[in-house]
């Protein structure tokens, strides 16, 4: 096995997001060292590790099948009800499934598309800053809506919602973009909520409590069959 072989678990890809960040840690650490010695020198050299490890970037293994809706977060699946998708997206239609993927700050943060599709519409709405694992946190909070239209014409939505220590949602994506499943589009800023709304008539393949991979843990897959007897259960 080679020194790279034994490197490569510790030595993930970091966001560009978060050279900034870690280029004024690890300043700050150096000044503070000479000015204040070397136990701000430990302080701060934690904080700069701890900064590169939260904006980490790993590759990712992403199913190629189509029909597949995979985790746009690393995270705890925290809740599935069926609700209506943001009011925002416009989406005149029935109630859709909600998966919420909650990342804490230890979490790899960079999200990825879940399904190929085509964007159509995006919409940017601040708000507050609550616990992201509270329920009203979905219409309260800062968010970013995205609506998306599957290859076949399915639709679904995905939400980037921040938390109580998130002060910044980033979103690439524009209307009319072909996007692929896996593909990498934005993260928050530190510690938040991803949803995914898909229709109601699609069986979740994740259970609450459940931890996702952003890109490989697979939600939903709308080529299966509908379950009768998951149905009838969510609706008792």
């Amino acid at each position: 096995m080679s020194i790279s072989d034994l490197l490569k678990p510790v030595l993930v890809p970091i966001n560009r997001e978060g050279w900034p960040f870690i280029t004024l840690f690890a300043i700050a650490t150096f000044v503070g060292s000479l000015l204040l010695g070397d136990g701000f020198l430990v302080i701060g050299g934690v904080l700069t590790l701890w900064c590169v490890y939260f904006f980490r970037d790993p590759p990712r293994t992403t199913p190629q099948r189509e029909g597949l809706v995979v985790s746009p977060a690393d995270g705890v699946v925290q809740m599935i009800k069926k609700v209506d998708p943001p009011p925002e997206l416009e989406y005149a239609g029935k109630p859709m499934t909600r998966i919420s993927v909650f990342m804490n700050v230890f979490d790899v943060h960079v999200n990825r598309v879940p399904i190929d599709g085509q964007i159509t519409k995006l919409h940017y709405r601040p708000g507050a800053f609550l616990n992201a694992s509270l329920d009203k946190a979905s219409e309260d909070n800062e968010r970013q809506s995205i609506l998306m239209q599957t290859e076949d014409g399915q639709p679904v939505a995905f939400v980037q919602i921040a938390g109580l220590v998130a002060r910044r949602i980033l979103c690439d994506l524009e209307p009319g973009q072909d996007v692929k499943t896996g593909e990498r589009f934005g993260m928050i800023r530190f510690g938040s909520r991803v949803d995914v709304f898909i229709p109601e008539n699609v069986a979740p393949l994740v259970c609450e409590g459940q931890r996702t991979v952003a890109g490989e843990t697979i939600l939903a897959d709308f080529k299966a069959r509908k379950s009768k007897q998951y149905l009838q259960g969510v609706e008792r």
